[in-house]
C-alpha cells in the first residue's frame, strides 16, 4: 500500500528544465553551434559532473578557450528572465491537494540545492504541502544514485515499497529504481524522448491525472 508520495522538483512541479535548456541553446547559437536536445537531456535530473556537460562540450566544439566568467552570468540572467513568470505545471496543484486530502505523506527529493527548491516552494505557496525536502545539500550522491529518495523515505518513516516517486527524467527513474521505490513518470518537453522502461506508468501531463491513476 502506498503511504507516501515523493516528488522531484525541477521539470516536474515547475518546468524549469525547458527554460534552462533554451538558455543553453541560445548560448550555443552565439558560438555558431547547436545544442541537441538528445545531448542535453542526459544531464536532466542530475548535474554536469555526473552526466553530460554542455559547458565542456561547447568549448570543445568552439576549439579555443571561452571566457566563462562573462558568459555564464549572461546565461544565468537569461534563465531568470525566462522563469520570471513561471508557475507550476498545469494540473500539478490539484494533484498535490488530492494527495494531501487523502492523508498521504509528501516530500520533495531534488538534485538541486535546498535554497533553490525551498525558494520556489515558498514563492509558489506550496511549502506547507511538503514538510520534508531533501536536496543535494543533504546527501553524498545525487541522482541517478538512490541517496535522495532513500533519505526522503527514511525521513517520512516509510519503507521504499510503501512510497511512490513522481519524476520527469531518466536519471530520476534510475534513482528511484535503485532505491527500490516504484516510479511514475510525468515527462515534459525536454525529457519526453527518454527511455522510461521500468516506470510503473508514464504520463505526458498532470492535467486530468488523479491520485487513483498514480496508485492503481
Amino acid at each position: 500500500m502506498t503511504r507516501a508520495i515523493i516528488f522531484d522538483f525541477d521539470g516536474l512541479i515547475v518546468d524549469t528544465e525547458t527554460a534552462i535548456y533554451q538558455a543553453w541553446a541560445e548560448l550555443y547559437q552565439k558560438f555558431d553551434q547547436e545544442l541537441l536536445l538528445s545531448d542535453y537531456s542526459q544531464c536532466v535530473g542530475s548535474d554536469f559532473a555526473t552526466s553530460y556537460d554542455p559547458q565542456t562540450a561547447l568549448e570543445e566544439r568552439h576549439g579555443k578557450p571561452i571566457e566563462w566568467d562573462n558568459v555564464i552570468p549572461e546565461k544565468d540572467e537569461r534563465i531568470r528572465e525566462l522563469l520570471l513568470a513561471q508557475d507550476t505545471r498545469p494540473g500539478v496543484r490539484q494533484l498535490i491537494e488530492q494527495i494531501s486530502d487523502a492523508g498521504l505523506d509528501r516530500a520533495v527529493a531534488s538534485s538541486s540545492t535546498f535554497n533553490w527548491v525551498g525558494g520556489w516552494l515558498r514563492k509558489l505557496g506550496l511549502d506547507h504541502h511538503f514538510p520534508i525536502v531533501r536536496c543535494r545539500d543533504h546527501v553524498e550522491r545525487i541522482k541517478p544514485s538512490p541517496d535522495l529518495f532513500l533519505a526522503a523515505a527514511e525521513k517520512l518513516g516509510v519503507a521504499p515499497h510503501e512510497a511512490l516517486v513522481l519524476e520527469d527524467s531518466v536519471n530520476g527513474l534510475k534513482a528511484a529504481n535503485a532505491a527500490g521505490i516504484p516510479c511514475v513518470i510525468v515527462h515534459n518537453t525536454v525529457t519526453s524522448a527518454g527511455d522510461f522502461a521500468g516506470a510503473r506508468n508514464v504520463f505526458h501531463s498532470f492535467e486530468y491525472l488523479s491520485l487513483n491513476d498514480l496508485v492503481s
